[in-house]
């Protein structure tokens, strides 16, 4: 009866899922275009409703309690995103949230009706919003199948949400923005402008030396889908080749290989270590292209197809519903007997099985993966062939999981020459300019002014170009804190000659500080209250020197990343280069020099604390420090993360012990076995010497794995 209901049965059950990436900046221009297109008698956007987790929980209920906003965002952000019911839980289970201010008062009971009604509001909701791509295509009958009101943007909103659409037979068509498109389109745009010609990325080939002798050499910062710890670990031990690598690099990194643990025998196969292990010799043909290891969907449905001799239709079917318990019950109950009177023996079935129960519906198609890797590879190719506008379209509009300030690093680490704030060269994005070596610089954009408005940006670049600041004060209106924030980052240096240290003369951002402050009790009318005396028609400024000295390159420094948050004239880590050359400690560009089994230690400014789901169910942590000479990755296991968790999660600039793991000729990972905050080491460096840092780094060793 079951096989007669799946033959009988149609070919496919449910709607098609339609995805449409496109640009993030032009998203709701799409949006716009699609309503002006069929009407909004056919369209609506689809709604989702937002519930209460753990962090939304904690910031509502903090204000239901009248405690200080700054206190409950502080611990709402301690949390990692977890349901809300778990808060209890997670202060027991996560050592960092025992340091803070409420896990300490917790412990003592004093806020356990806060924490109760934190659990109680789990998932209860919070407020009804558009979803952030999905829209309703239907008839002139759309109206009389769901009610619709206005969202907060103006486009018509059904109250259905992408599940309950589909279950009413809608036809749903998500429109994803995507930030890394916007970057591409940034790039392409800025290097026509300087250079009159267009690079053609549609048009290259999909076979540059170049472009795949980056990626091999993990230096993938800001490429699309390659960038993160776990991926620049994967190419370094897969070695991309060809465009159909980087499909099947990309659909290796996904929860149903990783939870069938297949990326081990894949690359061991690869490598050329073992020979190629197929479940079956009738499922080779399926599997050769992926050295026996079952990678995409459409590898899975033909697994089913020669087990079973069901249609590939048939089979997706059956894959959709193991996303499921149930649907793998289900599933299973047809498999085995379909598989049997194929003649199949019933070991080789329970090891197909466990196959497709661990791939599950995990994983891409094929033709997805592919679409995924032609950004990939065409972000690799503008970051090898044109750099400078590769990065001003990555600091422009922000797509990866990595800070500025690193991007900013690595884009040093590759030769490009990071031009600071200037008020008459910086405009609203990361843009390019000519240097007079003909090469080409990026130029630090206003957009990351603490504290500044859309508005004092745009009358800024409509003021360019600026005779003194004055000037600036009088045509643009900044805000004081906007025009403070301005003189400390070196918008002014230009200006007034502060190209070096030696030529600032007596001059100093000290003494334009105190010309704003000048400006602002005079009502920015120009008469002068204290030492300093200036052109109030804007057409020059005298000031007298005030006697302050200049700022430090370490004030400096400090002053660009509280208001940029980026560190354009240095690297925090040039400050700490005595104790790195001291302790001896490895860098990230030194790395493949080091042995297996080696013990090192590591040291950077902490760009990226990740705890993804791992097929063993312990937490894992993935911390990424950058050095000055690029990002580098250690993992903290359990057994690492108790005596280290305040410091791995508190501190910004930690030194890590670790042991090295070499798996391929560029293929390094570091397992953590403790780490501290850097400054702290340096002070007891310089205070007690070698012996006092190796007294405090080898009190707590953690046993090898």
């Amino acid at each position: 009866n079951l096989l007669m209901e799946r033959f009988l049965s149609p070919l496919r059950r449910v709607l098609p899922d339609i995805d449409i990436d496109v640009e993030s900046e032009r998203r709701l221009d799409i949006y716009q275009w699609i309503f002006d297109k069929f009407g909004s008698e056919r369209i609506a956007t689809v709604s989702m409703m937002e519930t209460y987790r753990a962090r939304s929980a904690i910031r509502d209920v903090g204000l239901a309690f009248g405690l200080p906003t700054s206190d409950i965002d502080a611990f709402a952000k301690a949390f990692p995103h977890i349901r809300a019911r778990n808060v209890k839980s997670a202060l027991v289970d996560l050592p960092e949230l025992r340091h803070s201010s409420f896990g300490r008062l917790a412990a003592t009971g004093e806020i356990d009706n806060f924490l109760n009604l934190v659990e109680a509001i789990d998932g209860l909701p919070r407020h009804i919003a558009m979803h952030p791509c999905g829209v309703v295509l239907s008839d002139l009958t759309l109206l009389d199948r769901t009610p619709v009101e206005s969202s907060a943007a103006g486009f018509p909103m059904s109250h259905f949400d992408k599940d309950d659409v589909e279950h009413m037979g809608l036809l749903k068509l998500d429109v994803l923005g995507v930030r890394m498109q916007s970057a591409m389109a940034h790039a392409l745009n800025e290097a026509e402008r300087v250079t009159g010609e267009r690079p053609v990325i549609d048009g290259t080939t999909l076979d540059d030396k170049a472009t795949y002798a980056l990626i091999q050499s993990t230096r993938t910062l800001g490429c699309f889908q390659i960038e993160s710890p776990g991926q620049r670990e994967l190419i370094g031990k897969f070695a991309p080749e060809t465009f159909n690598d980087l499909i099947i690099d990309i659909s290796l990194f996904r929860p149903g290989p990783v939870k069938s643990d297949m990326i081990t025998p894949f690359l061991r196969a690869r490598q050329g270590w073992n020979a190629p292990v197929f479940p079956h010799p009738d499922l080779a043909p399926a599997l050769t292209e992926t050295y026996g290891v079952v990678v995409f969907h459409e590898q899975v449905l033909r697994i089913f197809s020669v087990f079973t001799g069901c249609s590939l239709a048939e089979a997706d079917e059956s894959r959709r519903s193991m996303a499921s318990p149930q649907g793998q019950d289900d599933v299973r109950v047809w498999f085995y007997p379909a598989a049997l009177a194929r003649g199949y023996d019933i070991d080789h079935i329970d090891r197909v099985w466990e196959i497709l129960r661990a791939f599950a519906s995990f994983g891409f198609c094929k033709a997805h993966a592919a679409a995924f890797a032609l950004p990939t590879y065409q972000t690799a190719w503008l970051k090898t062939h044109h750099p400078a506008a590769f990065y001003c379209g990555l600091l422009t509009h922000d797509p990866g999981m990595y800070p500025k300030r690193l991007i900013l690093g690595d884009a040093r680490n590759f030769g490009i020459t990071i031009l600071g704030l200037d008020v008459n060269a910086s405009n609203d994005v990361y843009h390019l300019e000519q240097l007079p070596d003909l090469s080409f610089g990026v130029r630090v954009s206003f957009t990351d002014v603490k504290e500044i408005s859309e508005a004092e940006i745009e009358r800024l670049i409509a003021g360019q170009p600026f005779s003194s600041l004055s000037d600036v004060w009088l045509r643009a209106r900044p805000s004081r804190p906007v025009a403070e924030n301005l003189v400390v980052a070196g918008a002014f240096d230009s200006l007034y000659g502060f190209t070096s240290r030696k030529a600032r003369g007596q001059i100093t951002r000290r003494d334009l500080l105190l010309q704003i402050a000048d400006l602002d009790r005079s009502g920015g009318k120009g008469v002068a209250t204290s030492q300093l005396s200036f052109d109030v028609s804007g057409s020059g400024i005298s000031v007298s020197a005030s006697g302050l000295p200049e700022m430090t390159s370490a004030q400096r420094v400090k002053s660009e990343l509280e208001v940029l948050g980026l560190d354009v004239s240095g690297h925090v880590m040039d400050f700490y280069a005595d104790v790195v050359k001291g302790l001896n400690i490895v860098q990230s560009r030194d790395l493949l020099g080091c042995r297996s089994k080696e013990i090192i230690f590591i040291a950077g400014v902490k760009v990226a604390t990740q705890m993804p789901p791992i097929r063993s169910g312990k937490r894992v942590v993935f911390l990424t420090l950058d050095d000055s000479t690029g990002p580098v990755d250690a993992t903290f296991f359990e057994d690492a993360q108790g005596p280290y968790a305040h410091d791995l999660f508190n501190s910004w600039i930690l030194l890590v012990r670790g042991e090295i793991r070499r798996t391929g000729p560029r293929g390094v990972s570091l397992r953590a076995t403790g780490c501290w905050e850097l400054g702290s080491v340096r002070r007891l460096w310089l205070d007690g010497g070698l012996e006092a840092v190796n007294e405090l780094v080898l009190a707590h060793q953690v046993p090898g794995r």
